[in-house]
């Protein structure tokens, strides 16, 4: 499997949408309810994210030329990680927070952030990170985690 990670397109927010709805609906949905996935959804049209893709640094996950994931870097923060299901394990979410790092040092970033999901915990404890606290949107529970860049 050779996954490429480039910066995402314009042309790439219908893509990235689906796999963000795909993650949310199949992997995410074990850890919250379908109210909170529904009310989150919208979030991530296409059309929202294609406004996310002028606010942020926005990267795309391809193997065979189909997008597979994606991640954002607003800043100090690491937005939007999300795998489609099928490629889940893969070391696509590692490549992509590889591709942020990176983004992140060459911009100055000492600390990095990262709103985590209940489904996205491990993932980045595995990577360094360390949860900071909670917070919560009504019933929606988020572990802000960081890790420093040294």
């Amino acid at each position: 499997m050779t996954c490429k990670i480039r910066v995402a397109r314009e042309s790439d927010a219908a893509d990235i949408s689906a796999v963000i709805l795909r993650a949310l609906r199949e992997s995410n949905a074990r850890d919250y309810s379908p109210e909170i996935i529904t009310r989150v959804e919208p979030s991530f049209s296409p059309s929202a994210v294609l406004e996310l893709m002028g606010k942020r640094v926005v990267f795309v996950a391809i193997i065979a030329s189909r997008i597979v994931g994606t991640a954002s870097l607003d800043g100090e923060v690491i937005r939007t990680v999300f795998v489609a299901p099928d490629v889940q394990g893969q070391g696509v979410g590692r490549r992509l927070m590889a591709e942020i790092e990176l983004a992140a040092r060459k911009g100055g970033v000492k600390v990095l952030t990262v709103p985590s999901s209940l489904t996205a915990e491990a993932f980045y404890a595995r990577l360094g990170f360390r949860t900071v606290r909670d917070s919560y949107h009504g019933e929606e529970r988020t572990i802000i985690m960081q890790r420093a860049l040294t």
